[in-house]
């Protein structure tokens, strides 16, 4: 005998983000292991950039140098990192900072994304990008990087190239960049849910759970 399935409650999850970002690394993290536990939703995800170094050079900043500029120095940073480590080892997360030589703009990252998002690529892309910086290290503003972790993620890496060539999609970052400030978005991650609820931070799990109910609450089922 069959038996029909409930209809599933459909959620739009924007999720704003920078691609260097840890605490989004985390974040999108528990957000995805928050959709595991709930098979009775149905989720679509759209990845909103967000440029926590808006001025940064498009070649990137030696780590040196930016870790003087945004944490006042070595000995903070680290600090700082070592917390990040220990919560990223309990996701499954591995952090290793001291790979990092160069930290890059993320506009490239973010327009390659988008790209991505058009052939149903977005997704896997985005994981790959995150443990391509914070794992192994990789300069995620560099074209060929940013083609090869493309590669891997199944798109044609000439195409690929050629689109990185291009400013395609650059006016789009920027303009999602200051729409999440104008919707008063200042720290990432934040995740919006069908645009009307929304929550900041890397929240635990139970926490975004609660979220998805009061936001399945009253939408269409399929």
């Amino acid at each position: 005998m069959n038996v029909l399935a409930p209809p599933k409650a459909r959620l739009l999850i924007e999720i704003v983000h920078d691609l260097i970002c840890p605490w989004c690394y985390l974040g999108v993290r528990r957000l995805l292991r928050t959709m595991r536990r709930r098979p009775d939703l149905a989720f679509e995800l759209i990845w909103r950039p967000f440029l926590l170094n808006p001025d940064m050079p498009r070649t990137g900043m030696a780590r040196p140098d930016y870790v003087v500029r945004k944490f006042g120095g070595e000995d903070r940073a680290r600090r700082l990192y070592a917390t990040i480590s220990e919560t990223g080892r309990n996701e499954g997360v591995d952090f290793r900072f001291e790979r990092i030589r160069r930290t890059p703009s993320s506009v490239d990252a973010h327009r390659l994304v988008r790209y991505a998002a058009g052939y149903g690529r977005a997704d896997g892309l985005v994981e790959a990008l995150f443990a391509a910086h914070f794992t192994d290290g990789c300069d995620i503003g560099d074209h060929a990087v940013l083609a090869a972790i493309a590669t891997a993620c199944g798109m044609e890496r000439v195409a690929v190239r050629r689109f990185l060539a291009s400013e395609a999609e650059a006016e789009a970052v920027h303009a999602d960049n200051l729409r999440a400030h104008r919707l008063g978005i200042n720290g990432v991650p934040c995740f919006v849910v069908d645009g009307m609820h929304a929550i900041a931070g890397a929240q635990e799990p139970e926490v975004i759970e609660r979220l998805l109910d009061i936001a399945s609450v009253g939408t269409v089922r399929i």
